[in-house]
C-alpha cells in the first residue's frame, strides 16, 4: 500500500457516520494490542480554541525535551498534520505503512469503523510505535462517547470552553453540550475549565466531583495584555511576565493563558517545565487558519472561524487590529450553521463580502448567502468558484487600499491560500 492508496482507503465513502459509541474503536485498539494503555495524554475537548491550546502545549511540552505526540482535526493543508511527534507530522510512507496494519482489523470488523475511529487508531498505534512520553490529544466531536476518549486514563482533562455548535448531535443547549465534552474527565485526574459560560462550568464542576476529580478554573482576569500588533503579543499571566506569542488574533492571549494553567498543573504533578521551555515553546509556535496573515501586499488574513463563537472572535480581532476600517471579506460558510446571525455578524466589519460556496456537501450555496447580506445593506457579490472571489477581493485591496479577511470556514482555507499566492505572482 502506498500513500495515495492509504488515503483512499481512509477516506472510503462507505465508512459512513454510525452510532455514536467506543465499541468499534475499543475493538480496532484491542486487535492492536492497545496502544493507548502505552501512553500518557493530555486530553483537551472544547467548541473552539482546542487546536490552539493543542499546539502550544504540545511545543512547550517538545522544548522541554519530551517526546510529544500531537493529534488534532481537521487537517489544514494536508492529512498528515492531523498526527506529529515533536513539530514533525507523520512521512507519507510511515501513514501508509499504518494504514496497510490497520486495514484488514478493520475490515474483519462486522460494525465498520468511522473515518475518525480509523484515524484515531492510527495515531494511536504510530505514538505508541515510537514511545512518545506525552502525547497532546484533540477530541474530534464531543468527548463523552469521541472516539479519543478510548482512554482510559490522562494526566490531565482540559475543556476550553463550550458554546453552541453541531446541536444535532451533541445537544440543544449549552448543558447537554458541556455534559459530552465533560466526559472526558477521569477518576483522579486534574481537569482544567478555561471556559466562561456558568451553567456550562455547573455541569463540569458536577461531573468532576462526581469522578473525584480536582478541577481548576482559568481566572481570564488576570490576563494583562502589555501590546499587539500584527507582529504578535506580549502579555503577562500571573507569575508569567511578558510572554510573547506569534499567534494573531484577540483571543489568542486567553488562550495562551489556558496552556499557562495547564502547565502550572503539570508541573505541580511531575512534569519538568522551565519558564525557558515556556517562552520558547510559546514563542516558535504554528498554527494555521487563526487570523493568520497570508499575504503582505495586499494585506490578507485567513481566519478559521466557522460557528457563532468563533465568528465572533474573528470579528472582534478585526476591531481590535483594525479600529473602524472595513474590510474585503472572502466568506462561504456550512447551511446548517446559524448563517443569519454570522452574517450580521461578518457584516458589521464589512466594506464589502465576496460570497464563495466552500467544498462541503453541507456548504450554502453564494448566492443565497449574498442575499442575506444584501438584505441588511451589506454590499455582496457571489462567485462560481474561490479564485475569481479572491481575485476581485485582492484587486479591490489594491485599489483601494483596503485589508482583506477571510472567515467562515475552515474548509475554504487551502484553496484561498492558494489563490492568494497565485495572485502575488501573477501581479508582483
Amino acid at each position: 500500500m502506498n500513500y495515495n492508496e492509504a488515503l483512499e482507503y481512509i477516506h472510503k465513502v462507505n465508512w459512513c457516520f454510525c452510532n455514536p459509541g467506543l465499541e468499534r474503536i475499543e475493538k480496532l485498539c484491542t486487535a492492536l494490542d492497545n496502544p493507548q494503555k502505552k501512553l500518557k495524554f493530555i486530553h483537551v475537548a472544547g467548541t473552539n480554541g482546542k487546536g490552539s491550546f493543542c499546539a502550544m502545549l504540545s511545543g512547550i511540552l517538545t522544548k522541554a525535551g519530551y517526546k510529544t505526540g500531537l493529534f488534532t482535526s481537521p487537517y489544514i493543508k494536508v492529512f498528515n498534520e492531523r498526527m506529529a511527534i515533536d513539530g514533525e507530522m507523520i512521512s507519507n510512507d510511515e501513514l501508509a505503512k499504518l494504514t496497510e496494519k490497520i486495514k484488514p482489523i478493520a475490515d474483519k470488523m462486522e460494525e465498520k469503523p468511522t473515518e475518525f475511529e480509523l484515524i484515531t487508531a492510527l495515531a494511536l498505534e504510530y505514538f505508541a510505535t515510537h514511545g512518545c512520553d506525552y502525547v497532546v490529544l484533540e477530541c474530534g466531536l464531543g468527548g463523552r462517547l469521541d472516539s479519543t476518549n478510548i482512554i482510559d486514563t490522562s494526566v490531565l482533562s482540559v475543556i476550553t470552553g463550550i458554546a453552541l455548535d453541531h446541536t444535532a448531535i451533541l445537544g440543544d443547549t449549552v448543558e447537554k453540550i458541556a455534559y459530552e465534552k465533560a466526559g472526558i474527565i477521569k477518576s483522579g485526574t486534574p481537569c482544567l475549565w478555561c471556559g466562561e459560560n456558568k451553567e456550562a462550568e455547573a455541569v463540569i464542576s458536577s461531573k468532576a466531583v462526581e469522578v473525584g476529580s480536582p478541577l481548576h478554573i482559568v481566572d481570564h482576569k488576570k490576563t494583562d495584555i502589555k501590546s499587539f500588533d500584527l507582529s504578535g503579543t506580549v502579555f503577562s499571566y500571573g507569575e508569567y511576565e511578558d510572554i510573547f506569542i506569534p499567534l494573531l488574533g484577540e483571543y489568542q492571549p486567553f488562550n495562551a493563558s489556558n496552556v499557562l494553567c495547564a502547565v502550572d498543573i503539570l508541573r505541580n504533578n511531575g512534569v519538568n517545565i522551565d519558564i525557558t521551555s515556556v517562552r520558547e515553546g510559546l514563542k516558535n509556535v504554528v498554527w494555521h487558519a487563526r487570523f493568520e496573515i497570508i499575504s503582505n501586499n495586499p494585506l490578507v488574513i485567513a481566519d478559521g472561524g466557522h460557528n457563532p463563537e468563533g465568528v465572533c472572535s474573528a470579528v472582534s480581532s478585526v476591531k481590535t487590529y483594525f479600529k473602524d476600517k472595513k474590510l474585503n471579506i472572502i466568506s462561504g460558510v456550512m447551511a446548517d450553521k446559524d448563517t443569519n446571525y454570522i452574517a450580521s455578524q461578518i457584516g458589521s466589519v464589512a466594506k464589502e463580502v465576496f460570497c464563495i460556496t466552500p467544498d462541503n456537501p453541507r456548504a450554502l450555496a453564494s448566492d443565497k448567502y449574498a442575499e442575506l447580506y444584501r438584505k441588511m445593506g451589506v454590499r455582496a457579490s457571489h462567485y462560481s468558484s474561490v479564485k475569481d472571489a479572491v481575485y476581485a477581493s485582492m484587486r479591490n485591496a489594491i485599489d483601494t487600499g483596503s485589508d482583506v479577511l477571510c472567515v467562515g470556514s475552515l474548509y475554504m482555507y487551502l484553496e484561498v491560500s492558494e489563490c492568494v499566492e497565485l495572485f502575488n505572482k501573477e501581479n508582483n
